[in-house]
C-alpha cells in the first residue's frame, strides 16, 4: 500500500487538523497529542497512526440517543476528539428491526446524514473508497452509512433504494431470527433462507458489504459459502478466546479468510476475555489469533462503540441498552475494555502491536488497509 496523506507525528506536534493536538512532551522519544490528556505515545506510533487510513467498521459517531441529540452540531470538544482519534472512516450503524423498520430506517437516514450534512467541514458522507480517501487528505470525518439488520428490506428491490440513499453496508440479522436467517442469541439456527441469498445477491449486484457480525453459527457459514462475494465480520471477536455466544468459530474465521473477506476485532468486554481485567492486551490477542488462522490480510478493527464507550453513557440511555438484551450476553458492571475506551485507542492499539514486532505495513493493514481493500472491491 502506498502512503496515504495525513497526520504525521510532526502535525500532531503542530497541531494540524483544527484539533487541539499542541503541546508536545518529549520523554526519550514519546510525545503526548494534546494538553488535556496525559497519554503519550511513541513517534514511531504516530506516524503509523497518522499515515494509515484507519476505518473503525462499527463505530457510531455519539451513542446518546436523547431526541435531540442530532439536532445539535457537534461540540469544539467532539471535533477537536473526532480528529485527534487518527481515524477517518466511521462506520455509523446501529440494529433496528420489527414491523416499522422500513420506516424507522427512512428516519434513521434522514437523522443521521442530516446531523453529519449539516457539518460539512466536519463531515463527509462516504458513497466510494475514493471518496473516503478524500477525506483522510482533506482532515475530514468519514461517516460510512450502515444498519446492523436487514429487516428493511421488505423486497430484493429495496437493496438498491437503499443504497441510493446511502447505505454501504447492512447485516444480514442482528441477534434474532428474521426473514434471512438467524442471529446469534436464537436457540436453533437454521442458517440463511432463500430470500436472505437473494438479498445477498441483490447486494453484491449493487455494491452492498454483507455482513454477519451479529448472525448465529449456520447463518454466518451460510453467508460466507453462499454470498457471490467476499464478506465481513465488521465488528466480532473469537469465541476461542471468549467463549462467548455472539463471537465467532474457528471454523467461520476460516472460511471467512478462504473466501477473501475480513473480520473487524470488537471491544466489548465479555466478548474479549472471560475474566478481569480486560484490558487492550486482550484485543490484540484476538488480532493474533486471526492471523494465525488465517493471514493479516484478514483482520481489521470494528471497536462497535463510539469514542467514548458505553460506561460513559448517560446512566438512564446505559441501563436501557442493557436490558435489550438476552441474558446470554452477560454483562459486567463495566462494558468497555481497559484502554480502548477513549478518543485516542488507535494509539494505545498501535503500541500494543508494536512491542508484538507486528511490522508497520502490518499494523496499518489492521487499522484499516484490509477494509480499505474489502470495500473498494465491494461499493460500485
Amino acid at each position: 500500500m502506498g502512503k496515504q496523506a495525513g497526520l504525521t507525528r510532526r502535525s500532531f506536534v503542530a497541531g494540524a487538523g483544527g484539533a487541539a493536538l499542541a503541546f508536545p512532551m518529549v520523554n526519550f522519544g514519546y510525545y503526548t497529542l494534546s494538553a488535556a490528556s496525559s497519554r503519550k505515545y511513541s513517534g514511531r506510533a504516530m506516524d503509523i497512526v497518522g499515515e494509515a487510513l484507519v476505518i473503525d467498521m462499527l463505530a457510531p459517531l455519539h451513542m446518546d440517543f436523547s431526541p435531540d441529540a442530532n439536532t445539535k452540531p457537534p461540540s469544539e470538544q467532539a471535533i477537536a476528539d473526532y480528529k485527534a482519534s487518527g481515524i477517518t472512516g466511521f462506520h455509523n450503524s446501529f440494529g433496528l428491526g420489527g414491523p416499522d423498520a422500513y420506516s424507522d430506517t427512512l428516519r434513521y437516514f434522514a437523522n443521521w446524514q442530516g446531523y453529519a450534512g449539516r457539518s460539512p467541514d466536519v463531515f463527509a458522507l462516504i458513497g466510494t473508497m475514493d471518496e473516503l480517501e478524500h477525506a483522510k487528505a482533506t482532515g475530514r470525518i468519514g461517516v460510512i452509512m450502515g444498519v446492523q439488520n436487514a429487516d428493511h428490506f421488505r423486497s430484493v428491490e429495496d437493496v438498491k433504494t437503499f443504497y441510493d440513499l446511502g447505505q454501504r453496508c447492512s447485516q444480514l440479522t442482528y441477534n434474532s431470527q428474521n426473514l434471512l436467517g438467524s442471529g446469534s442469541t436464537e436457540r436453533v439456527d437454521g442458517g440463511v433462507s432463500d430470500y436472505g441469498v437473494e438479498i445477498m445477491k441483490a447486494m453484491s449486484e449493487v455494491g452492498m458489504l454483507i455482513d454477519v457480525s451479529h448472525s448465529g453459527d449456520q447463518t454466518t457459514l451460510d453467508a460466507v459459502k453462499l454470498s457471490p462475494v467476499p464478506i465481513a465480520f465488521t465488528h466480532s471477536n473469537c469465541r476461542a478466546i471468549s467463549g462467548h455466544v455472539r463471537s465467532k468459530t474457528d471454523e467461520a474465521i476460516k472460511a471467512l479468510g478462504d473466501k477473501g473477506g475480513v473480520m473487524g476485532i470488537a471491544g466489548v468486554r465479555q466478548f474479549v476475555s472471560k475474566t478481569d481485567p480486560t484490558n487492550i492486551t486482550h484485543i490484540a490477542d484476538h488480532i493474533d489469533h486471526v492471523v494465525k488462522l488465517t493471514a493479516i490480510e484478514h483482520v481489521g478493527i470494528g471497536s462497535d462503540s463510539d469514542l467514548y464507550g458505553y460506561d460513559d453513557m448517560k446512566p438512564e440511555q446505559n441501563k436501557m441498552l442493557r436490558s435489550a438484551y438476552k441474558g446470554s450476553y452477560a454483562f459486567r458492571d463495566k462494558i468497555d475494555v481497559d484502554g480502548f475506551d477513549h478518543p485516542l485507542k488507535m494509539f494505545d492499539l498501535t503500541e500494543e502491536l508494536l512491542r508484538r514486532n507486528y511490522s508497520a505495513q502490518n499494523i496499518k493493514a489492521v487499522l484499516g488497509g484490509n477494509f480499505q481493500r474489502l470495500l473498494r472491491n465491494t461499493w460500485k
